[in-house]
């Protein structure tokens, strides 16, 4: 029997919103994916939590500054909040790939600290992270939690698919972000 899901947990760029190998670096190039804003206004509808773990290297890069990184959060939140949607926590790694910190995907530190947010820390099974890449799903199996991908990345979703099948034979891909939570809310095998 699967455990009944209590909080989801959401990468940012490629399921919230389009991402692009360049990065998203102003308000501007943040766009949502259709249906994605309509997924979080459900999932808060059906009194389940959402939090969002993203790695965003562009600041530990120099990319782009603290400022504007804020400016390109707010610009989501309001965008969720406006179609009715709620997120309980935001948990991002600022640091670049060399780094080598202890949050950035695929290690597990920002879905932990998601998982405690959302109050599920001793329950991880009971989260489920959705994310676009192998890394989100690594990240997500090494704070046990259930993982399922969507396909509105810029990667290779059908590559990224076979290796995550070698985390998790059984993962579940969907189109997109609305596709995977309506299969959550209609009591499907999402992960």
């Amino acid at each position: 029997m699967k455990p009944e899901i209590r909080g989801v947990i959401l990468d940012r760029d490629g399921v919230i919103n389009f991402d692009s190998p360049d990065y998203i670096l102003t308000p501007d190039q943040w766009c949502p994916i259709p249906g994605s804003l309509e997924a979080i206004a459900a999932l808060t509808c059906a009194h389940i939590p959402v939090a969002i773990a993203s790695n965003q290297s562009a600041l530990g890069r120099g990319m782009l500054d603290a400022s504007t990184f804020r400016a390109i959060h707010e610009k989501m939140m309001e965008a969720i909040e406006h179609a009715g949607g709620r997120i309980e926590h935001v948990a991002y790694c600022p640091h670049a790939p060399e780094e080598g910190c202890a949050c950035r995907k695929p290690k597990p530190g920002l879905v932990l600290a998601c998982l405690q947010a959302l109050g599920l820390r001793d329950s991880p099974m009971h989260a489920l992270m959705i994310g676009d890449s192998l890394r989100d799903i690594e990240a997500a199996h090494r704070a046990g939690t259930s993982a399922c991908l969507v396909r509105t990345g810029y990667g290779d979703a059908d590559s990224i698919l076979a290796a995550a099948k070698n985390i998790d034979p059984h993962i579940r891909s969907y189109s997109s972000l609305l596709e995977a939570v309506q299969a959550l809310l209609d009591d499907e095998e999402v992960a």
